[in-house]
């Protein structure tokens, strides 16, 4: 598993820590049944606090992502697929969200911008 913590970012650790390990699961990177560090040991290879590792841990399974197993560890949970859906529709939204944006500054139209969009989904814009 590899975590990198970018110091000079907007995102709290933890929510960085939280959103690396949900790609590696997403990804398949992460494997379901896979045992994960300890929040001992992440804490310590990431040089953050247990309660910032731990914090990560809880937020990740309470959306489903792994499952706390006391005295084993914390474990990859079987994704549900619907989930994982959600997730990337949430990110397809997000980037959405910023070529509009970007097409209102430089006053491309909607048909434009539907048009762009149908374009390059057929391969044909370049």
């Amino acid at each position: 598993m590899n975590i990198q913590i970018n110091n000079s970012s907007d995102d709290p650790i933890y929510l960085q820590i939280k959103n690396q390990i949900k790609a590696q699961i997403i990804s398949g990177e992460l494997k379901v049944g896979e045992q994960l560090p300890s929040i001992r040991f992440l804490a310590k290879e990431l040089r953050v606090s247990m309660i910032t590792a731990k914090r990560a841990f809880d937020e990740l399974e309470l959306d489903g992502f792994i499952n706390s197993v006391q005295g084993k560890g914390n474990f990859v949970a079987a994704q549900n697929r619907e989930l994982i859906r959600e997730e990337y529709l949430k990110r397809i939204e997000s980037k959405l969200q910023e070529v509009v944006e970007l097409s209102e500054i430089v006053g491309v139209s909607n048909d434009e911008l539907v048009q762009m969009l149908r374009s390059y989904v057929e391969g044909k814009y370049e």
